[in-house]
């Protein structure tokens, strides 16, 4: 009789297993992410929060399967940004939140860039430095508490005294006080360790330093190097120990190189690389990480009377407009590109147009939506997981409505968004 019942529930579990629901999504034109061309009348076959399989055709739906019908869309893998900031938004009066939000004031906010970023196709992004509050965020997304991308955040950056990552540039002096290696500020490389340590004790991800001067900190520089030799060589070995990859802040050209030799894996926004910075980016296979949609914004922000504090005005002049013209000769060059905005240095949510601005630049459309999916979690380091429309992937699919090849403002017409296996859009 045991072995009857036994046989009888195996049996019963077979057929309740086989009876689960599975997602039949019919796909009109699909871009996988590693094809450069796209496949016609496809059909992406989701279980739980996977993809099971990619067929040819429009696959019959059984009687448990939920159908989507995207027969007149464009399907992609969903996007990556590996160059957010979810905790705030580029406003007149940014410098002075720094005196009146608290870190509660700034988690409220980044529900709704969380939101909104989500919304506009991005599954999955770098935060790339903040208070600290993005690792709440970051959790309280994986949890399923509120709507937004997954996360990979380097919790707070890290600079030197001065640098573009000290939070105390441009305070009253009886204020500025000396942040140290908590705080993400390291002189040497002992607090340059022990700065990765702490970011490994808070929660993050990865390591993002600033090795040269920013546009929007309240410092001069925006171009200098910031990080020794030796500094840089202490931060990318404790983060190799602690399993963290390396993102790099850098517009200057020194900078970036002493960071690439250093072994770090991301430069981002690159600004005036050099042509020995190009030929090293290309040596040591690091990736590169445009932001030219930021570049546009603070080039056009600087020209409203007031927006930005005098000091970063003519950073933002000079910087701004050349993003571009780098990314076309560093994509001509032949450099790895990953796709990422900046954004927060402009509204969220419109991350999209920087696919627009890579084309116009002379990038081709499938390699610009490549940048987003399989290029950017290759940096990522989940290329097994995230990227490309491919039986066993996580199911992160997003679809436009139009031909993106054709038209980059189809980017911004997003219809459809799936992370993780559940539809939001």
């Amino acid at each position: 009789m045991k072995r009857i019942a036994i046989i009888f529930l195996l049996a019963f579990a077979w057929s309740f297993s086989s009876m689960a629901q599975r997602t039949i999504i019919w796909c009109g034109s699909l871009i996988d992410g590693i094809a450069d061309e796209p496949q016609k009348n496809m059909t992406i076959v989701v279980e739980k929060n996977r993809i099971s399989s990619v067929e040819k055709g429009f696959t019959k739906p059984g009687n448990n399967d939920k159908l989507i019908d995207l027969k007149t869309k464009t399907v992609t893998p969903g996007w990556m940004d590996m160059h957010v900031h979810l905790e705030f938004e580029t406003n007149p009066n940014r410098y002075l939140e720094n005196f009146t939000q608290n870190p509660a004031d700034y988690a409220f906010k980044s529900v709704k860039f969380a939101d909104v970023t989500l919304m506009a196709g991005f599954t999955t992004v770098r935060d790339l430095g903040g208070s600290g509050v993005n690792i709440s965020l970051r959790n309280a997304i994986a949890r399923g508490d509120i709507k937004g991308p997954r996360v990979f955040t380097a919790g707070k950056a890290i600079a030197t005294t001065g640098g573009h990552a000290d939070p105390t540039n441009g305070y009253r002096k009886d204020l500025m006080g000396d942040p140290g290696p908590r705080e993400g500020v390291a002189n040497g490389p002992e607090e340059c360790r022990q700065a990765v340590r702490q970011r490994y004790k808070d929660g993050s991800d990865l390591i993002k330093i600033t090795a040269t001067g920013g546009v929007l900190s309240m410092a001069k520089n925006g171009k200098n190097p910031q990080f020794f030799d030796d500094e840089l060589e202490a931060i990318v070995q404790t983060a190799k120990d602690y399993g963290f990859k390396v993102a790099v802040h850098a517009h200057g050209a020194e900078g970036m190189k002493r960071a690439i030799r250093a072994g770090v894996n991301s430069i981002e926004h690159g600004t005036f690389m050099d042509d020995e910075a190009i030929a090293l980016f290309k040596q040591y296979g690091t990736w590169y990480v445009p932001t030219i949609t930021a570049g546009r914004s603070v080039g056009d922000s600087a020209l409203i009377p007031g927006y930005y504090p005098a000091v970063v005005v003519p950073k933002a002049i000079e910087t701004g407009p050349q993003i571009q013209q780098t990314f076309a000769k560093a994509y001509k060059a032949g450099v790895k590109i990953a796709f990422g905005t900046d954004a927060a240095v402009f509204q969220h949510g419109k991350n999209w147009l920087e696919f627009g601005y890579m084309i116009e630049a002379g990038m081709k459309p499938m390699d610009a939506i490549k940048s987003a999916t399989i290029n950017a979690a290759e940096l990522l380091g989940e290329k097994e997981n995230l990227g490309s429309i491919e039986a066993g992937k996580l199911a992160d699919i997003v679809a436009v409505d139009g031909d993106p090849l054709k038209d980059a403002k189809v980017f911004g017409k997003v219809v459809f968004i799936m992370k993780d296996g559940v539809v939001y859009k």
